[in-house]
């Protein structure tokens, strides 16, 4: 579950390295308590310390639609009081065992998430549970986060890179859509935001049924299921709802829109497609696709063709972002103002060579092994690992995803990597978006 946002993060203890993956993979325990609350247990014994990482269907998503920002203001707030314990006794009791507790939300998730000693683990996940059952929105921490949120939007209304992305989504979604609200909300949102707003939100998305609980360090399963019983079994709440995906029909012709912001030394762009479903079965063919294309080396074919070769952006990348609905696949770049419309012109070309040619043997072989061999390196922690098995719950990718993976993205053919090229990229039906020091037209 990879966040859009910086996490809310107090001072801390490292996550711990883990070696829990043998030949039969990290095989956790899943385990479902009668309340509906889901147990994702892992054991390490490499030191004597456990990650919490509790995640809930409560991200931006959720949000009402005249409400956007809510789940992002909830994750700022959420730790900052429960009905029997204040901010500051909160603090002490973390600091004191020098435990950092991050709280991030994405558009789908929203996560507790932290790192403890085996001897502390019961009562830090009980403080975890106050948290996330109990949270008490004090009025006054309201205002305060409501102040620091307010200046965050400010900087993004000032930034070239933010305000290109925003438009860009706004462009390929729409308002209607969860995808095309801005994360953080608007600065008229959030100024009316209340601490009511906040806890009809938690009793709305937060529930049993909804959170997954990946517990991964020095804990067995038994221990997991028993403390996780001892502190969230009681719990009863309605399940939430499902999100509402307003269905989006990709682009049929292409938009460009530029935003001047003539005090800025450098113009960002901001290229886009609504793109896959993380659950597509082609969405293997489309994560090779996108090392290809903005990913893989120095950044690609774009990094290659437009920062190495021709030496005008400052970066370039592609990304792509498939989840519960169709996600966007996304060109960046960052230039001078003097080389924006030939920057995007070399996108342009770039993107329609690709889905005329596909890729070269090589370029598959090397990204597939690319892909493949950067596997072990994400669940070298215990909070690698419980974030792998979160994101293979969200999806239902199932207990045993590790060892399919490496299949998964082997089995991917030059065939089907050309096909999600010329399904994907077209640059007349591109949403093309440039903030900066730029005050021309587009193509």
């Amino acid at each position: 579950m990879p966040s859009d946002h910086q996490p809310n993060t107090r001072s801390a203890i490292a996550a711990s390295p883990a070696t829990g993956r043998n030949e039969r993979g990290l095989s956790p325990a899943r385990h479902v308590l009668p309340n509906g609350l889901t147990i994702l247990a892992k054991e390490t014994r490499t030191t004597p310390a456990i990650t919490i990482h509790a995640g809930f269907h409560a991200g931006t998503a959720y949000d009402p639609q005249d409400c956007a920002g809510l789940a992002h203001f909830v994750s700022k707030t959420i730790d900052r009081g429960t009905e029997s314990r204040t901010a500051d006794q909160i603090a002490e009791e973390l600091d004191s065992r020098g435990v950092s507790l991050t709280v991030a939300v994405n558009r789908h998730a929203m996560w507790l998430v932290c790192t403890c000693l085996s001897e502390d683990f019961e009562r830090i996940l009980a403080l975890v549970g106050d948290i996330a059952i109990r949270p008490a929105f004090p009025e006054s921490e309201v205002e305060t986060r409501r102040g620091e949120i307010i200046t965050l939007l400010r900087q993004d209304q000032d930034n070239p890179a933010t305000v290109a992305m925003e438009t860009m989504m706004r462009g390929l979604y729409g308002n209607d859509h969860a995808y095309g609200r801005p994360v953080r909300g608007t600065l008229e949102t959030v100024e009316r935001m209340t601490a009511g707003d906040l806890r009809r939100f938690h009793r709305a998305r937060f529930a049993p049924q909804a959170l997954s609980l990946a517990l991964v360090g020095d804990v067995g399963a038994d221990r997991a299921v028993a403390a996780t019983a001892s502190v969230f079994g009681e719990w009863q709440a309605d399940a939430p709802a499902g999100m509402n995906v307003v269905h989006v029909e990709p682009a049929r012709a292409r938009r460009s829109t530029v935003l001047p912001m003539m005090n800025k030394a450098q113009a960002d762009v901001a290229y886009g497609f609504v793109a896959i479903r993380r659950g597509d079965p082609r969405y293997y063919a489309y994560w090779v696709m996108n090392n290809i294309l903005g990913q893989y080396a120095l950044g690609g074919r774009l990094g290659d063709s437009i920062r190495e070769r021709q030496g005008m952006a400052y970066y370039t990348f592609s990304s792509l972002d498939a989840s519960v609905a169709p996600g966007p696949l996304v060109v960046r770049a960052g230039v001078g103002p003097a080389n924006v419309e030939r920057a995007v012109s070399s996108i342009d070309v770039e993107l329609s060579r690709f889905a005329a040619d596909g890729p070269t043997d090589r370029e598959l072989a090397e990204s597939k092994q690319y892909l493949i061999g950067s596997m072990p390196r994400t669940l070298e922690t215990n909070a690698g690992i419980a974030t792998f098995l979160q994101t293979a719950e969200l999806f239902g990718l199932g207990l045993d995803y590790d060892l399919r993976l490496p299949a998964l993205l082997g089995d991917v053919s030059r065939d089907q990597v050309h096909e999600a090229a010329r399904a994907t990229l077209d640059p007349s039906r591109a949403t093309v978006v440039v903030a900066g020091p730029y005050s021309g037209s587009l193509q």
